[in-house]
């Protein structure tokens, strides 16, 4: 026992870090934390050895995810039917998984500072970018949590997110982290090696002054511009559907009258487009001819477009695979006369939410939403074309993924739609930080972001990432907003994660030819 506490004296300054990564993010939501937050870290790895660094990323990482993902026990414990002790051990395995990531990034930071005469400026960001981007598609990727991602209303810093990408915002906070410890480390640095040049200190430092300058003074001219746009009148509709009813036939005609009503009452708007959340629909759209008939007659006297999410069941196309028939979760939508003028089926499916990996191993695995056996994914970048604008549409934590959300805009497109159903979160934290991450889909892609989510948080992000009318958790509501489309093509857009790609390439370099 007194080992054990001693330990955890030790890595103290680790924790610190883990803890005010974590107060950055919603909630608390303390963003000006992260400006800081690596700080204890990276100070305490300098005369480290690696194993020790390690360890010490490995608690910082561990600290940091499980603060900030541990909603996910909630998912697990109301729906899963997992116990709750049972429930918080998953999210932990989940954590320590994650936690890797930090403590490879200590290791190999540990490494190069050991003899290498470049400051913390400028390999801190390069690893922890190159790593954060790894983590992003790795087995499935799961970039939640992303640095940069505690910094969605600091609106001048994050719109060189067209450019950079969400990376980019974590580079940059990661070398201001790095900036404040070669200032408290410089003159301990002198004394272990007197001979040490001082030169790649000031020349960084002198750098990213002129680049935070640049990237402010960009901030304020994006923010300040005025892109060609036109207006469309939408209306959200929330209907705070519970998820123990949601599926119950019994239900059916409560969760359809919910809908209904809300839509009727936000006619008064006058919308071009409806947007009902994810798997809105309480049955299998096509399948159930009665249900199926109800709702395009009713969706006749709206006058409007109707955009809904919906399971679907589909014939295989390979005659020869099985089973016969798969199910997708999907985007449906629909023009004024009812006839289906889109169809979207969701591409980046949840892992244990809507299939399970490794299904003839983890058989006794049963997946969390409603709907018999596995989801097939899609695979098509589609986009909706109306007399309004073209759109994309992403479901759910799709919107999470920025290299996915591109690939619908690379030849043009005028806004994207995020459809997702968070009741799964409850109260948590998880809602929110959901929701705040599409703020930098819009900004990546100047493209304004309209959200439904059947208990929230609904509502609107323009194209410079300012958020606009937004509804409460756990409210039946609708949200109108006359929003502005953005045709334009971004150099994210076209071009992609290269900054990341120029962070590994960089890193790998400083890695293998480290000064001896």
């Amino acid at each position: 026992m007194k080992v054990f506490l001693f330990n955890i004296k030790h890595y103290l300054p680790a924790v610190i870090s883990g803890v005010l990564i974590a107060l950055s993010f919603p909630k608390p939501d303390l963003s000006f934390l992260a400006w800081f937050a690596l700080v204890p870290l990276l100070v305490f790895l300098h005369d480290k050895n690696l194993k020790k660094s390690f360890i010490a990323g490995f608690i910082t990482g561990l600290v940091y995810f499980f603060s900030t993902l541990y909603w996910i026990y909630h998912s697990l414990n109301h729906y899963g039917s997992i116990p709750l002790i049972p429930s918080l051990l998953s999210v932990l395995l989940l954590c320590l998984y994650l936690a890797l990531y930090p403590g490879l990034f200590a290791f190999f930071y540990s490494y190069i500072t050991k003899s290498s005469p470049l400051p913390s400026m400028v390999t801190a960001p390069l690893l922890w970018t190159s790593l954060e981007y790894v983590r992003s598609y790795f087995l499935s990727g799961f970039p939640w949590s992303s640095l940069g991602y505690s910094q969605y209303t600091f609106l001048h810093f994050i719109q060189i997110a067209d450019i950079t990408g969400i990376y980019g915002i974590s580079f940059f906070l990661v070398a201001f982290n790095g900036a404040i410890a070669d200032g408290i480390l410089i003159k301990k640095r002198r004394l272990q090696r007197p001979l040490m040049p001082l030169y790649p200190t000031v020349l960084s430092l002198s750098i990213y002054i002129l680049l935070f300058v640049g990237i402010f003074v960009y901030g304020n001219l994006r923010l300040n511009h005025d892109f060609d746009s036109k207006k469309v009148k939408i209306v959200l509709v929330q209907g705070n559907i519970e998820q123990d009813k949601k599926w119950d036939p019994l239900f059916q005609k409560y969760v359809m009258d919910s809908y209904k009503n809300l839509t009727l009452e936000a006619l008064r708007y006058d919308p071009e487009i409806i947007i009902w959340p994810e798997t809105a629909l309480p049955f299998y759209f096509g399948k159930d001819k009665a249900l199926t008939e109800e709702l395009l007659d009713f969706q006749r006297q709206t006058g409007s477009y109707l955009l809904t999410g919906s399971m679907l069941i589909k014939n295989n196309r390979d005659p020869k695979s099985t089973p016969s028939q798969i199910y997708t979760n999907s985007a449906i939508l629909f023009d004024k006369d009812s006839k289906v003028s889109y169809i979207y089926d969701k591409i980046h499916l949840v892992p244990f939410g809507e299939y399970v990996p490794l299904r003839s191993v983890l058989f006794f695995i049963n997946k969390l939403t409603y709907g018999i056996g596995d989801y097939t994914p899609g695979s098509s970048h589609l986009k909706a074309i109306t007399p309004y604008g073209s759109f994309a549409t992403v479901i759910c934590y799709e919107i999470i993924f920025p290299g996915l959300v591109r690939k619908f805009f690379l030849k043009g497109g005028d806004f994207l739609v995020n459809i997702t159903n968070d009741a799964w979160f409850g109260t948590t934290s998880g809602p929110y930080q959901h929701f705040n991450m599409a703020v930098f889909r819009a900004i990546e892609n100047r493209k304004p972001v309209i959200r439904a989510a059947n208990a929230g948080i609904s509502g609107f992000i323009d194209s410079k990432g300012i958020i606009g009318h937004t509804s409460s958790l756990f409210h039946r509501t609708s949200l109108y907003s006359e929003i502005k489309t953005n045709p334009t093509i971004t150099f994210y857009t076209k071009y992609g994660d290269i900054f990341p790609y120029f962070a590994i390439v960089l890193s790998i370099i400083l890695l293998f030819k480290k000064d001896k």
